[in-house]
């Protein structure tokens, strides 16, 4: 018996781990968020493995699942959309699942934040830009958020961040992303339902913001990717692949080395692992 938590990813069937698409076909029994999980990822679950499509369910119900599988020795894969660590009601069911004497695995998944950065091709960490990306949310949702955690908070950082759960209120948004320091011109990528079929990529600033997602009527599914970091000019050459840079693998060439240490290194952009 057994609960396995796996990331189902952005949407596309094909971006699920190798390691979660097994679980999935070794399990009793598959509990799938139809509301947000893409009905192309059943199709690793065996013949005759029990589908429980959880978006009717309260963590109650859910749990009486796990009962009857710690009762009937089950393996449960319980499917969450992206990564189960964000906004995934984890923390909960692996307390109760310890509770039950149920053994538990996570599977981590591809984020939408992720999916969206490679749906526009940036990068969201650029040598003197961003070097941080923050994962928030809109204060004031049905979940209470830390006090010290407002998007206005963050956004005075001026790093990447990837704001979910929050188009149903773009206005506010806007609001608290100008208010921590934004620039009205800052780049935004809006990205609805990215990698599924009807992904729709909208590229604005944080000054259109609201009218960009009342435009297209998105409430929902929805994510924002906001900061500098996605424009297209600024930033540095990584030292990482700059042929003055040592490590335990390459010596560096010594003239690129005093010029890199003198500041004179080559300014343009290149990638960063």
């Amino acid at each position: 018996m057994k609960v396995v938590f796996i990331g189902a990813g952005p949407g596309a069937a094909d971006l699920l781990t190798l390691r979660g698409a097994a679980a999935i076909g070794a399990a009793d029994v598959v509990v799938w968020a139809a509301s947000l999980v893409h009905p192309d990822v059943l199709g690793h679950a065996r013949p005759g493995a029990r589908i429980v499509d959880s978006a009717a369910l309260t963590l109650e119900q859910t749990l009486d699942l796990y009962r009857e599988a710690a009762e009937r020795d089950l393996v449960v894969a319980r499917i969450h959309s992206g990564d189960p660590a964000l906004w995934g009601a984890l923390g909960e069911q692996l307390d109760a699942c310890r509770e039950l004497g149920l053994p538990t695995e996570v599977i981590p998944g591809v984020s939408s934040f992720t999916a969206a950065a490679a749906a526009v091709q940036r990068e969201l960490t650029v040598p003197e830009v961003a070097q941080s990306v923050v994962l928030t949310r809109l204060e004031g949702g049905k979940t209470p958020m830390p006090e010290r955690e407002s998007v206005r908070a963050f956004a005075a950082h001026g790093a990447t961040m990837a704001v979910f759960l929050s188009a149903a209120r773009s206005g506010q948004l806007a609001a608290e992303l100008l208010a921590g320091g934004y620039a009205p011109d800052t780049p935004v990528v809006v990205a609805y339902r990215v990698t599924w079929p009807e992904e729709l990529i909208v590229r604005c600033t944080v000054g259109a913001l609201e009218a960009a997602v009342k435009e297209h009527k998105l409430w929902k599914h929805t994510l924002f990717l906001v900061g500098p970091a996605l424009g297209e000019a600024g930033g540095t050459r990584s030292h990482l692949y700059h042929p003055g840079h040592f490590h335990g693998f390459r010596r560096a060439d010594p003239a690129a080395r005093t010029a890199l240490r003198a500041g004179r290194a080559d300014a343009g952009r290149a990638s960063h692992d």
